[in-house]
């Protein structure tokens, strides 16, 4: 079953590798309520490990690209002037929407008077000034050195829930809960409900159609995840689910997913389906991917990952 390797590399596909990166107050406050997933990124580690510019180069997906590609077009180069970057999709209306904020070494003084040389103005938005940027994106500063973007409509709700004329990230406290437990470590990300069943369905690949997945489906509450590359290649993902029973269920899943893929496996696939470990906690399953650097490298290069990155 080669989907079973989703859950250690597919998901760190979502977002770049780091070291330890702390949602910063500015960046929460500006994050609606009905939160699906948070993705929060350390662009400082990029520079600093091999391995991490490797799976950044094999497997950034083209949402990030864009993003990239905007701040450069207003003079901020995400290599050396970002710190952290943190994505995330939320619901208003029914409607899906994704915003990015960035925060780092550049000055909002700087971008807005290579902006207004450009002739592009902004619009007022309340008490904030909204600019455009290239491929649809819309950008406004929260502070001198956070740069909140996304298309209008998500940049607007951003702002609503920022000011408390929406309900903002501090009323969820299931998501907030999950962001303190995660938040100190490398790249980290925390799923809702339905970002989880997702999630879940993508690891589980053909065994999510069996019957016992359609049994804990509606049981998994929240999941988060932490991926860390100092000494090695560190992936811990916490599922929670209603009960010890819903747990157990899906660590059976798992597992036997796993044992069914080393049966054939040979390579690459066979050191990162050695390297994982599945249990469960009480209500929490609990799934552990660690391995050298080289040992990754040589798992990034491989036909498996192109198969399951894609």
């Amino acid at each position: 079953m080669k989907r079973i390797v989703v859950a250690v590399v597919l998901l760190a596909a979502l977002a770049l590798p780091a070291f330890s990166v702390t949602l910063a107050t500015s960046a929460r406050s500006a994050i609606p309520a009905d939160v699906q997933q948070i993705i929060c990124v350390d662009y400082r580690a990029l520079r600093n490990s091999s391995t991490a510019l490797a799976l950044k180069n094999r497997v950034l997906p083209d949402n990030i690209k864009e993003f990239e590609q905007s701040l450069r077009n207003v003079g901020i180069d995400p290599d050396n002037d970002v710190e952290q970057l943190s994505f995330t999709s939320f619901r208003v209306a029914g409607n899906l929407n994704v915003i990015g904020i960035a925060q780092g070494q550049f000055s909002a003084k700087k971008v807005l008077a290579k902006i207004k040389l450009k002739k592009i103005k902004g619009t007022k938005y309340r008490t904030a000034d909204i600019y455009p940027m290239s491929g649809g994106q819309d950008m406004v500063f929260l502070d001198d050195f956070t740069l909140l973007f996304g298309s209008k409509k998500a940049v607007q709700a951003a702002l609503d829930a920022r000011d408390g004329e929406a309900s903002s990230l501090a009323s969820n406290a299931v998501i907030s809960e999950q962001i303190n437990a995660v938040q100190e470590g490398a790249v980290w990300s925390v799923l809702d409900q339905a970002g989880t069943q997702n999630m879940v369905r993508s690891t589980l690949g053909d065994a999510a159609k069996l019957a016992d997945y359609e049994m804990v489906k509606k049981r998994l509450m929240v999941s988060r995840y932490t991926m860390d590359f100092n000494k090695g290649v560190k992936f811990n993902l916490d599922v929670v689910t209603a009960d010890s029973m819903t747990a157990a269920t899906l660590s059976s899943l798992l597992k036997a997913g796993v044992l069914f893929r080393k049966q054939g496996a040979t390579g690459p696939e066979k050191v990162a389906l050695d390297s994982v470990t599945v249990d469960n906690d009480s209500a929490n399953l609990k799934l552990h991917f660690v391995t050298d650097e080289q040992r990754f490298q040589s798992l990034l290069s491989s036909d498996l990952f192109a198969a399951v990155s894609k």
